[in-house]
């Protein structure tokens, strides 16, 4: 899975086989298909599709070849980053790990930070599409890897690092993860994308609105993708349903009272009627972080043993990467294409700015306004409509910022760390988010199985000598984890080794 190509990257690559002319043709017209670019100042597409500063111009002009944009492999490597701190060190520092229900945390930013990067990563992608048919194929093939990956990682077949036993009870197998959203978004979105290149407006008019109707397809898609979350979520009737849970080889069957339209609390939702509909309530995750709320634990916002007098659902299984939050997710999807279309059709690092920094700031008002007027909760695991905002307005800030660093002011020296891991992230994601190396070193044990060097390396290096879990836990994640993994994905980079899908 290593290969030397040193310009692709997971959601953005092509196989190294023999390809037809008209594969090589997509694959140079892909402007992330060149080297990274020299620690000089960066003048990233600095030919490529401009917007008439006084005369309309075509949408689309020949350019030359075209310097590789460090901002995504920054804030792609910085998204890895947030999903191994908050995963590993969450459980210490409940304050970063997701939050219970409504509001927003340091961990859910990561999943529509990486919805956002996949969406800009399409628009440079599939900024031309010579051969259709060609392009539908690599989208189609791409999903399926990815959700293949999602399933095997996430779906219970890997006990890893813990627990050194694998396979999975095929009544019981969680289908949602991930990687399967990623890929169910980065399919509609593409797709759009793709089928819409060779209908899109020949021209590209100078005012501040004509990207949005250029590409207003893409709009469309998201428009009814929202239509679709918003109807279903307050019009859909849920009604009281119950599961059963396994006490010491006994069997206990508990209610949730519904019986109700538009509710947006944990236990009578349409996002979690919807996936208890579609997949079974057998297939869904078991462990939701709503069990963290106070009306379910005493030790809120940690965990903790149940109050005895906690609602039924707060033992309930829930699915934070459902069928209707996934579809509510292909806006995150939608919004980063379209900070991919700005950048190539807007040639002057003012024009980009102007057009990023005004859209970011525009969603996070309207998810504050949302948010603090009870009309719309942010909410992650409902991926409700203000989470959208927030989430997406807060990657398009961030965003913008690495791209004043890095490709305009040429500071590119100081995120090469995260730069590496962006380049690498589909490997640091299996080995270090997933666990799947520190499952295999955990393999080799002395007499008892926690007996293992991570064990080891956790408690006699970070915890004995910060005198403290919650300190050592951090500090192991910070530099046993993610120092560890940038370092070997630099070593992998010089090498021009990389893995893709």
């Amino acid at each position: 899975m290593a290969e030397e190509d040193t310009g692709r990257r997971i959601e953005e690559g092509y196989g190294n086989r023999p390809v037809s002319m008209d594969e090589k043709k997509l694959q140079e017209e892909d402007i992330n298909n060149q080297h990274p670019t020299s620690d000089s100042h960066v003048e990233s597409i600095e030919k490529e599709d401009g917007v008439a500063q006084k005369d309309e111009q075509p949408l689309i002009k020949s350019s030359p070849k075209s310097k590789r944009i460090a901002t995504l492999d920054v804030f792609r490597g910085l998204t890895v980053v947030l999903m191994i701190l908050v995963d590993d060190a969450g459980g210490a520092y409940a304050r970063i790990d997701h939050s219970p229900w409504n509001g927003c945390t340091l961990a859910d930013f990561v999943m529509p930070f990486f919805l956002f990067i996949v969406g800009v990563a399409i628009a440079l992608a599939f900024k031309r599409v010579p051969k259709l048919s060609f392009a539908i194929r690599k989208i189609i093939s791409r999903t399926l890897k990815m959700l293949f990956w999602g399933i095997l990682l996430q779906g219970g077949y890997s006990h890893a690092p813990d627990d050194l036993a694998y396979g999975v009870d095929m009544k019981q197998i969680r289908w949602c993860g991930i990687l399967q959203r990623i890929a169910l978004v980065y399919m509609i979105v593409a797709l759009i994308e793709a089928l819409t290149t060779k209908i899109r407006s020949s021209v590209l008019s100078p005012d501040h609105f004509s990207i949005f109707t250029a590409y207003r397809w893409q709009w469309l898609g998201g428009f009814i993708a929202f239509l679709i979350y918003m109807i279903t979520t307050y019009a859909l009737y849920v009604p009281d349903w119950s599961f059963v849970i396994e006490h010491h080889h006994k069997s206990e069957r508990y209610t949730v009272k519904c019986g109700m339209r538009g509710h947006l609390g944990p236990g009578c939702n349409a996002v979690g009627y919807v996936d208890r509909a579609v997949w079974g309530i057998n297939h869904l995750y078991s462990g939701p972080v709503w069990s963290r709320l106070k009306a379910c634990t005493l030790s809120s916002p940690s965990s903790g043993p149940l109050r005895e007098d906690a609602p039924s659902w707060c033992r309930a299984p829930f699915e934070p990467e459902g069928l209707l939050s996934t579809i509510s997710a292909i806006l995150s999807g939608t919004i980063g294409i379209h900070y991919g279309h700005v950048l190539i059709h807007f040639k002057g690092h003012a024009e980009r700015l102007k057009q990023w920094v005004s859209m970011g700031i525009g969603l996070l008002i309207l998810a504050i306004i949302l948010h603090f007027t009870d009309a719309i909760p942010i909410n992650k695991q409902l991926y409700s409509f203000s989470y959208v905002c927030f989430t997406a307005g807060a990657a398009g800030i961030v965003f913008s910022a690495f791209y004043v660093l890095i490709d305009i002011w040429g500071l590119r020296t100081p995120f090469l760390f995260l730069e590496w891991i962006g380049l690498n992230a589909m490997l640091v994601f299996v080995m270090a988010a997933q666990g799947i190396f520190a499952g295999f070193i955990n393999g080799w044990y002395y007499k008892n199985p926690d007996n293992n060097l991570v064990n080891w390396i956790q408690e006699h290096i970070f915890n004995d000598v910060w005198h403290s879990e919650r300190v050592g836990t951090l500090l192991y994640v910070l530099f046993a984890e993610i120092t560890f993994w940038g370092v070997v994905s630099g070593i992998l980079h010089k090498l021009g080794i990389y893995w893709k899908l």
